[in-house]
């Protein structure tokens, strides 16, 4: 039978494990939090330009 603890007592991650999961936490992602965030920016401004057009038209 497998004993799973000195198991974990000898595990040793490979370098290239290690060294990959470095590289992702190293890196800047964009998740979707950073992609709705954009969205919404990009709505807001389309939002805030059509009041501004409307509310000049409206002072003619």
């Amino acid at each position: 039978m497998i004993d799973f603890d000195e198991e974990l007592k000898n595990f040793k991650p490979s370098m290239e494990l290690s060294e990959a999961e470095d590289a992702i936490r190293d890196k800047d992602l964009t998740d979707m939090i950073d992609i709705l965030k954009e969205i919404t920016d990009s709505q807001s401004t389309v939002i805030r330009q059509s009041a501004e057009a409307a509310a000049a038209k409206n002072k003619r």
